[in-house]
């Protein structure tokens, strides 16, 4: 009851360990000292509510998330979900092309649906490059505890 009378909103462990994983990544960087880092890694694992977490990743540059991004698992995800992205535009393409050329139309419609999603494959391989996310639902936005979460 305690949360609905003070309007805060309990954090889980999910999201502890996501501001956790912000943080060593941070620490990875050298922007964090071990010794604070430690402290804040506490602090994330104390943590009751949601509010609490915020705090510890307000000084560092994008909420510590470009870092969490440029880290090897998370670029190696990024690639493995850009290849799945490629792999269904083509089949997806294939399919249209597939139906276009047994139904013997002259004009190439398939073109209105080919073009944008290669745009998305170009786009997506664009966020790649910069250290960004693409529709991955944790770190949209500004994480568990920012805006991303009172819309969902």
């Amino acid at each position: 009851m305690e949360g609905t009378q003070t309007g805060r909103i309990r954090t889980s462990d999910a999201e502890r360990e996501q501001t956790a994983e912000v943080l060593r990544a941070a620490m990875g960087e050298g922007r964090l000292p071990l010794d604070e880092g430690e402290a804040r890694m506490t602090a994330v694992y104390a943590a009751v509510y949601r509010d609490e977490l915020a705090p510890l990743t307000a000084d560092l540059p994008g909420r510590g998330l470009p870092a969490l991004a440029r880290t090897p698992e998370r670029r190696a995800a990024a690639r493995r979900r850009l290849r799945a992205h490629a792999g269904a535009v083509m089949l997806v393409s294939g399919v249209l092309i597939a139906i276009w050329a047994t139904t013997g139309a002259h004009f190439f419609w398939p073109v209105f649906a080919i073009v944008p999603l290669l745009l998305s494959v170009f786009k997506h391989a664009a966020v790649n490059r910069t250290g960004g996310t693409w529709h991955h639902r944790d770190w949209h936005g500004h994480g568990p505890w920012g805006p991303y979460d009172r819309f969902h």
